[in-house]
Order: C-alpha cells, then structure tokens, then sequence
C-alpha cells in the first residue's frame, strides 16, 4: 500500500483527483469491508488558555500573514542525529522550508530565512517556541530591521504553535516513520521528495481537500485587467541591503 497512513477521506479526495467517479461513502463502506483502519495515538488533554501569541488569538488571514518554524528530530540508521528546520504558511499549510541536518545553528535558520525572504517575500509575523535559535539576538534584531513581527508562545505550551505542530505530526506519521535513512545526503534527497509531494499532491482536508499549492494560487485575472491585481504582502519590501546587512 502506498499510503499506509491514509484515511478513507484521504484515499478518496485523491481517486477524485485521478479522475474516479466514486462518493465519500462507497469508499467506506469498501474500507470498512476490508478491515481497513489508521491507528491513531491518543491525544493528551491540554489547558486551553492561550498568550496573545498563539495561534488561537492571532489567527492567519491570508497567504504571507503568519508563518510559523520549529524543529523535529530523528536520527539515521547508525545512530546519529537528525535536525529538521520546518517553516510553514499557516494560512495557505505550505511547507516553505524542510531543513535536514545534523546540527542547524540560529545563523543556519537566518540562512535559510534570507533565501526564502528574496525567492517568496515577507510575512507580516513568525510564529515560534522560545528555543535558542529563535531567540537568538542577532536574529531577533534582523527580523526588527526586515519589519517582521515575532510572535513567541508561552513556554511549555506547544499547541499554542499549533499549525507547526499539526504539520509536524503529518511529518512524523507519513515520513520519518516510514522511512530509515542511511545518512543526512539521502535524508535531504527523500525529504525534498515527501515536501514536493506533500505541496502539490496531497489534498488537504481543511483547505476543502485542495493541495497548499493549489489553494495558494491567486485567483485569476482577467486579460486586461494585470494593472489592477495588488502585488503579494511582502513582496519587494525588503531591500538587498536589509536581507543581507548582519551576514
């Protein structure tokens, strides 16, 4: 099975995106005459309360509105460890950046940070824990200067990064559990596969089962009308000067 991981929903929005004709609910009961069932953990019960940089008081509102970055771990078949940089768009579920390394620095995360500010723009706030490479200073101050707003959540209080969260459970479930890495180059090369796959071919359930690549597309417009469309939110707000200045 190609997708052990998959639910009937899932399973379903992707037969109606290779063309199948078939309802949400012959798809079940096909599944459930087979046996067929995803094994989920069961979730902690978590306090609710949220500071005002969580995700639950400052909600995404469209593409480039918030971001959110964190760290996974794994580690390859010889034992040594594996450090995962994710940076994703809350609004739109993108993974902007899937960083497999051995050690990832706080200049490592403002590398990365630097080539997706000049290839996509700038969010308006970055969404993180408090971890030392998202506190650094000299990050901190780059992000000040490049007009960005950091959103830290409260210590000890993970769901407040809620999206990065989400997506790092999709990680752990439909990747870094399936597969044993033999060294970081073939964690790199596996992982550009499952982020590729994961924005432009799996449909994703709260954005109406569209894919993040699909839901990101700015609705069409018109010929004729290409002076009227407003450019992306951050794009071109940076100069070189500012992207580079602190390197």
């Amino acid at each position: 099975m190609k997708k052990p991981r998959a639910g009937y929903r899932m399973i379903w929005a992707r037969l109606r995106r290779e063309g199948w004709r078939v309802n949400q609910k012959r798809i079940y009961r096909l599944w459930r005459r087979e046996g067929l069932k995803v094994h989920r953990k069961a979730r902690k019960k978590r306090m609710l309360g949220s500071s005002e940089n969580g995700c639950m008081r400052l909600s995404a509102e469209h593409k480039d509105h918030v971001w959110a970055w964190d760290f996974i771990h794994d580690r390859t078949a010889g034992g040594g460890q594996l450090k995962c940089l994710t940076i994703i768009d809350e609004y739109t579920r993108e993974c902007l950046i899937l960083k497999m390394a051995r050690s990832i620095t706080a200049e490592d995360v403002k590398d990365q940070l630097i080539w997706l500010f000049m290839v996509r723009g700038v969010p308006e706030h970055i969404r993180s824990d408090n971890g030392p490479e998202f506190i650094a200073k000299s990050l901190q101050s780059w992000l000040e200067r490049s007009e960005v707003k950091t959103l830290y959540v409260k210590p000890g209080a993970p769901w407040e990064n809620g999206y990065a969260e989400s997506f790092h459970s999709r990680i752990r479930d439909e990747f870094l559990n399936l597969n044993e890495f033999r060294d970081v180059r073939e964690a790199r090369a596996l992982a550009e596969e499952w982020e590729r796959e994961y924005n432009y071919d799996r449909p994703h359930s709260s954005l109406g089962y569209k894919t993040p690549a699909e839901f990101s597309q700015p609705p069409h417009v018109p010929p004729g009308l290409g002076s009227l469309a407003l450019p992306e939110h951050g794009a071109g707000k940076v100069e070189s000067s500012h992207i580079t200045s602190g390197i």
